[in-house]
């Protein structure tokens, strides 16, 4: 089959007790969090791969925003779409529910994997067990911050084997309530940007809560001394 096909995993999560929504993806082209994420606070999420056509991603969050359910979404996406069978969909929307679309088109392996708030697509990669590695991982923990499940259940898809000849870029976005994304993170052009992401969320999430206190009270210390002074109280 000729034409550009981008080889990828990913999840779409939600957190039942906060409502939080999130994807981690990773794959073999650069900048994949820039083109795949779709995600909306109080609305939902769409991931889009494969061949990927980012206005997509748009319609189905005008959808979701119109009260459509998540396997409603997606069939109005394929019918609007003429190369459905070269996309590779997932969505959840606000109740949990949850919905994927692998077309024909997709290089094997490609699946999904689709249960309340959560749905994993993987194209082009080793086999089943990079979907359902991560499938498994997300349902783990569930008392976990939703970005550190959904980390985990990339890096299990990663552990399973992911892209048979690796990756190049990874992302992870979760939104809350506000505007802004709570968790923006992104690595491009590196030999494993899984590890790679795992590296900075490692910094980052323990500065979750003090990115979300610094817009509303801009007396708070810089983020070293604030971390410091948190660590230093848990001592």
């Amino acid at each position: 089959m000729i034409g550009i096909e981008f080889t990828t995993f990913s999840l779409i999560g939600r957190c039942e007790r906060t409502g939080m929504f999130g994807i981690a993806i990773s794959t073999s082209e650069m900048a994949v969090g820039s083109r795949c994420i779709h995600v909306a606070p109080s609305v939902g999420a769409i991931v889009t791969q494969a061949s990927t056509n980012p206005r997509l991603g748009h319609l189905g969050l005008n959808l979701l925003r119109a009260g459509y359910a998540a396997p409603r979404v997606l069939d109005e996406i394929a019918a609007s779409d003429a190369f459905v069978e070269r996309r590779q969909l997932g969505c959840l929307d606000t109740t949990g529910g949850s919905a994927g679309r692998t077309g024909s088109g997709n290089k094997p392996w490609a699946g999904h994997r689709v249960d309340r708030n959560v749905v994993v697509a993987a194209n082009a990669v080793v086999g089943a067990q990079v979907a359902d590695a991560m499938f498994t991982t997300f349902q783990k923990d569930g008392d976990l911050p939703l970005w550190e499940r959904l980390l985990r259940s990339l890096e299990a898809g990663k552990a399973a084997g992911g892209q048979p000849d690796g990756e190049t870029s990874s992302a992870l976005f979760v939104v809350d309530r506000e505007p802004y994304a709570t968790v923006d993170l992104r690595v491009d052009l590196h030999p494993t940007p899984v590890a790679e992401l795992r590296r900075l969320a490692d910094a980052y999430f323990p500065l979750v809560p003090y990115y979300n206190l610094r817009p509303r009270d801009p007396n708070v210390p810089p983020a070293a001394e604030w971390l410091a002074a948190r660590r230093h109280a848990k001592a």
